[in-house]
């Protein structure tokens, strides 16, 4: 689990109970005040007195030129905070493939989760350093947030029916995805299909792993924060979500989306009564997920077969949940 360091110097109280309140693992404070931190709440304190000590346990660089790069990187068995000016990455990657322990100073969510994801393993920790109780608050959450969950379920098809040539979706993603994950896409945002992404091997075109041949441009696709969008209203920049087979998400990035003539077919299932649908191209290429986390071309598919999806009550207003009853055929 990834560390989160608060910086609480100068003396800031409100600073300190928000770290506590969101589970921040370890305050820095001025000399003297472990004591006070303590009155406040059970939390690690660094400094040249606290829990872990200034020199002793935890030793602060600043990386201005490669010498004190070089120095950060000859230290061991301590926790390294690092705090870079205009050269950010550069050394965080040099560091991070050398070197344990590292926390890297970030002054707001877009610094702190850079240092976290660089070089894909990311440092140790961040040392936040927002002076703000609200926007820390805010940051801490999301840093401290474990991956999400979508709850997957069996459906099992019921009819597979060629239609006419329709648009379809093809989304290109900045992230190469396994075998079991793709993204969840349904002509209803109540019942979608798990699509299986590029990911297999085949004699006829080129494995795209960052690809998920997606459906129809009328399709629901499940996004960050439990939210839909149509699939035609994805563009390059966007986030999207991948998933796989034993419900993991990942958040990543919409890197190009395109959009062409080809056959359709309607896949249809149920679970549970709830019915479940999507029109998708019609190709061998095209592949959904069984419950063991194969994929399956659309075109094996006979009905009685079972793929994954998901399934919910609740309708949708502009890609949101809201509880009200809304019907779709």
């Amino acid at each position: 689990m990834k560390q989160v360091w608060v910086n609480a110097r100068p003396w800031n109280k409100e600073i300190i109970i928000t770290a506590l309140e969101c589970g921040a693992d370890i305050v820095v404070i001025d000399k003297g005040f472990s004591e006070k931190v303590k009155e406040l709440g059970k939390i690690q304190t660094v400094s040249e007195d606290g829990d872990l000590r200034i020199g002793k346990d935890v030793v602060q660089i600043e990386i201005k030129e490669k010498n004190d790069e070089i120095k950060a990187a000859t230290i061991h068995n301590k926790w390294i905070v690092i705090k870079t000016h205009d050269w950010k990455i550069i050394p965080l990657e040099n560091l991070i493939a050398q070197t344990k322990g590292l926390i890297a100073e970030a002054g707001n969510l877009e610094e702190a989760e850079l240092a976290l994801n660089t070089l894909e393993k990311g440092v140790d920790g961040v040392l936040l350093d927002i002076k703000n109780p609200t926007e820390l608050r805010k940051v801490i959450k999301q840093l401290k947030a474990e991956k999400a969950l979508v709850s997957l379920k069996a459906i099992k098809i019921k009819s597979i029916k060629s239609l006419g040539v329709g648009d379809r979706v093809c989304v290109d993603t900045c992230t190469n995805m396994a075998i079991g994950e793709g993204m969840l896409v349904g002509n209803t945002s109540s019942g979608m299909f798990l699509l299986h992404s590029e990911s297999i091997e085949n004699p006829y075109v080129d494995q795209r792993p960052f690809r998920v041949n997606a459906g129809g441009v009328h399709a629901y696709v499940m996004v960050t924060e439990g939210k839909t969008r149509y699939l035609s209203d994805l563009k390059a920049g966007d986030k999207a979500l991948i998933v796989n087979w034993e419900g993991k998400t990942q958040e990543v990035i919409v890197g190009r989306i395109k959009i062409e003539k080809r056959p359709m077919l309607l896949l249809e299932g149920t679970c549970n009564k709830q019915k479940v649908s999507l029109v998708l191209q019609n190709a061998e290429t095209i592949r959904l997920v069984t419950p063991e986390g194969k994929p399956v071309s659309v075109v094996s598919l006979k009905p009685g077969a079972e793929v994954l999806g998901h399934t919910e009550k609740s309708g949708r207003h502009f890609g949101m949940k809201i509880e009200e009853t809304i019907i779709e055929k």
